[in-house]
């Protein structure tokens, strides 16, 4: 079978003056094309690190990663470039919306990254913007969104490329109840319509919209 990711014994450490600390200890992990996953673990357990590495972030020490087929521990910088820009659509917990653009125009952002003219960038968009309820807010700043609503900006900007992986990064954690349940909803449509995707969290409740479970501790993925 052939896996949309395949990581294979990763090991991270990092340097700290005089202490070596071993964050990601012979990760193994697979995920099928279309699979909605969660990954589960406290803060300090290396879900970060290992979310870094698989959103192309950062490369392991030793071990293999394999994203649609492609040597990702292998690449260079320029490599990586690319790979985050077509390959993966991140969800953060924060948004990371440009306040001073519109909803449109961060929505376009990475097709203008792809080198897209605007108006053929805008005209690629229109369906996700629909398909999120986002018609009617295209001129709005950000600062004039509620946080479900900016949520909701960042996973069309997220989905716009057409990207093989989803990777969203505690995406309810700055969310009320509310909107927070209204995000995991869309994540159950967007897996419904085939999309892969993989969920970073430290709570078991939103951990449990996704389809799979996995857990790490202490750099040890448990399955």
């Amino acid at each position: 079978m052939k896996y949309m990711i395949e990581c294979k014994n990763i090991n991270k450490t990092y340097t700290m003056g005089d202490e070596t600390l071993h964050v990601l200890k012979n990760v193994c992990l697979t995920v099928e094309k279309g699979e909605y996953l969660a990954i589960l673990g406290p803060s300090g357990s290396g879900k970060t690190t290992l979310m870094n590495i698989l959103g192309c972030m950062d490369v392991p020490d030793d071990g293999e990663y394999l994203l649609d087929g492609h040597l990702i521990h292998a690449m260079n910088e320029d490599a990586l470039t690319r790979i985050r820009n077509v390959e993966i659509g991140f969800v953060f917990q924060k948004y990371h919306l440009i306040p001073t653009y519109s909803v449109m125009q961060n929505i376009v952002m990475p097709l203008l990254m792809r080198g897209e003219s605007l108006s053929v960038a805008r005209a690629q968009c229109m369906e996700t913007i629909e398909m999120l309820g986002l018609s009617d807010r295209l001129r709005h700043k950000p600062n004039e969104l509620s946080g479900g609503q900016q949520q909701r900006v960042a996973i069309a900007r997220a989905l716009v490329g057409r990207p093989s992986v989803l990777l969203a990064d505690e995406p309810t954690g700055a969310l009320d109840s509310g909107s927070g349940r209204d995000v995991l909803k869309l994540f159950g449509q967007l897996h419904d319509m085939g999309n892969t995707i993989i969920m970073i969290t430290h709570n078991l409740e939103v951990a449990k919209a996704a389809h799979r479970i996995v857990k790490i501790v202490d750099g040890e993925l448990f399955a």
